[in-house]
């Protein structure tokens, strides 16, 4: 298929270009341009902290001196394990400013998850808060990591919050600073000073963003300084129709995901916009935040937004600031999306992405034709294709196969992983694991994971497709579809996980007949399992993987 033929180029929307000039810059050159343009803009609100963009390059400048006379040098692995606190960007541009590498940590991961990050990636150094300093010290002496460096969130919160903070933490189990470790707060009062360092954007790591290792041990994804501005430039050229004149994001999405330290961070920072920091979505207040700041842009994940659709008294808040939300990280069911976008006004589109390119590749145009179920179209400089599973062959529209995409967001490779690295970009192209289909006019649609796929009686069976189905049903909230294996008749069924509306009665008999009537017969779950909740990531992703693994035990 020759460049010009791409079936998806004649649905971009009206001045959205196919291809966009990208320069080879340090992805830190956006905080610097809007610093320069914007002096005085909001870059940061934290509960009514406001940190001004001149203050944050400052406050970044400073941070960046007190690294380097820790010993912080080009190279070097810089962990940040924080939530949405404005310590995590200032520590995220010092450490790029640097040339050192960002390692991001899920402050909730287990003791055994974070020793395995530090020492894959032999941090040199970690910055996390005291709220998560009882797991450092226990995993301190048998990681590589020489540097601890401790913040607290009171250090950004007015009076009286920083003073309730700092009572409760008083009475609580943190356990006292190690001397030996060093204080956010104080290295925030080291004199700047001029420290150049050459950054080569095509070749310089500066993240390193470790997959959830559900296919095996996590690997860290090496995204260099070229690729994470790259998607940033994708991103701004495909809303190009949209007004970023007074951006203000509600960024609730952990940072130390990809998708929100591009999607909301990234972007926001690089048209000036305001990141409204909330370190854990609760429900009243995520809407409380969204009147009070008037929020224009809400990346976020499906569960969020049916979360909102679902709260009893929506209805008498005024959500109508918001101008669009980029959905992304699990399937966005057409239930939700409806309700939410005649709930808000807003445009709420189906996006896609991976670690392993920045992460966005696809979204739905945002005034243009959206398709219910679809991710959307390559973004622009993006190429995509549908290969079969086992030829490798290109497949026309309509047929499913692997997902692969080309473009200059895609990563390097994994750290220290040749094996995986060839296994995974094959001649440029990043092969996703995702099985997907291309319609003729260029949209693309997951199927599933490859390795959520269910075989039932040599039959494929893709969970989001039986989901879909569910969501659906009016007394239906949530749902989770996994393949469940039974040697004694060495074949695998289908199992769904069904969370109730509440104040609704439903009964397996009715959802049964409901599948029965909307799904091929080899579809239909042959267990039905109602519950309170569906496991999720701290993102809000369904983890079919610990509905598996509970299945496993429950058979043993």
């Amino acid at each position: 298929m020759s460049e010009n033929s791409k079936p998806w180029y004649k649905k971009y929307e009206e001045n959205v270009p196919h291809h966009i000039e990208i320069e080879e810059v340090p992805l830190y050159k956006i905080l610097d341009d809007s610093a320069t343009k914007y002096p005085n803009k909001t870059a940061i609100n934290f509960y009514n902290w406001d940190i001004s963009y001149n203050e944050l390059l400052e406050k970044v400048e400073t941070f960046k001196t007190a690294l380097y006379e820790l010993g912080i040098r080009k190279g070097d692995r810089i962990a940040l394990m924080l939530p949405n606190t404005p310590h995590y960007i200032i520590s995220y541009f010092a450490t790029l400013k640097l040339g050192g590498i960002v390692v991001q940590v899920n402050p909730l991961y287990s003791k055994s998850e974070i020793e395995f990050i530090l020492k894959d990636s032999e941090s040199k150094a970690l910055i996390t808060l005291d709220l998560f300093l009882e797991k450092i010290l226990e995993i301190k002496e048998k990681v590589p990591t020489k540097i601890f460096i401790v913040a607290r969130v009171s250090e950004f919160l007015n009076f009286p919050l920083n003073i309730l903070i700092s009572i409760k933490n008083i009475f609580s189990k943190i356990p006292p600073i190690p001397k030996d470790f060093e204080l956010f707060s104080k290295l925030l009062s080291t004199s700047p000073k001029t420290i150049n360092v050459e950054i080569s954007p095509k070749d310089d790591v500066a993240v390193l963003q470790y997959t959830g290792g559900t296919t095996g041990r996590p690997k860290g994804a090496m995204l260099t300084h070229y690729n994470l501005f790259s998607n940033v430039k994708q991103l701004l050229a495909w809303t190009t129709n949209v007004d970023h004149t007074d951006e203000r994001t509600l960024t609730v999405i952990p940072l130390f995901h990809v998708y929100s330290m591009t999607v909301a961070m990234n972007y926001t920072i690089s048209v000036g916009g305001s990141l409204v920091l909330i370190p854990k979505f609760e429900l009243k207040e995520i809407i409380k935040a969204i009147e009070k700041h008037k929020i224009t842009n809400f990346p976020g994940v499906p569960v969020m937004y049916n979360v909102i659709n679902n709260y009893k008294d929506i209805k008498k808040h005024n959500l109508s600031s918001i101008k669009f939300c980029l959905s992304g990280a699990a399937p966005l069911p057409v239930q939700v999306k409806q309700q939410f976008e005649k709930l808000t006004g807003a445009k709420l589109i189906e996006g896609y992405g991976l670690s392993e390119a920045s992460p966005v590749t696809h979204a739905n145009p945002i005034y243009g034709e959206n398709r219910d179920g679809s991710i959307g179209l390559p973004l622009p400089s993006t190429d995509a294709k549908v290969v079969d599973l086992k030829t490798g062959e290109e497949l026309p529209p309509g047929k499913e196969g692997e997902l692969i995409i080309k473009g200059p967001q895609v990563m390097k490779g994994y750290w220290r992983n040749e094996e995986e690295t060839k296994e995974t970009i094959k001649d440029g192209w990043l092969y996703t694991g995702d099985i997907a289909k291309m319609d003729e006019d260029g949209y693309f649609y997951i199927v599933d994971r490859k390795k959520d796929m269910i075989i039932v009686r040599g039959f494929n069976v893709y969970p989001r497709n039986v989901e879909e189905v569910i969501y659906k049903h009016p007394k239906v909230k949530e749902a989770a579809v996994i393949g469940i294996k039974k040697p004694e008749i060495a074949d695998e069924v289908v199992k769904a996980y069904i969370v109730i509306k509440e104040g609704e009665d439903l009964t397996k008999d009715e959802i049964l007949k409901y599948l029965r009537e909307n799904l091929a017969p080899y579809e239909v779950p042959s267990e039905i399992e109602f519950t309170n909740e569906i496991p999720k990531s701290l993102i809000g992703k369904p983890l079919r993987r610990i509905l598996r693994e509970r299945e496993e035990k429950s058979n043993i």
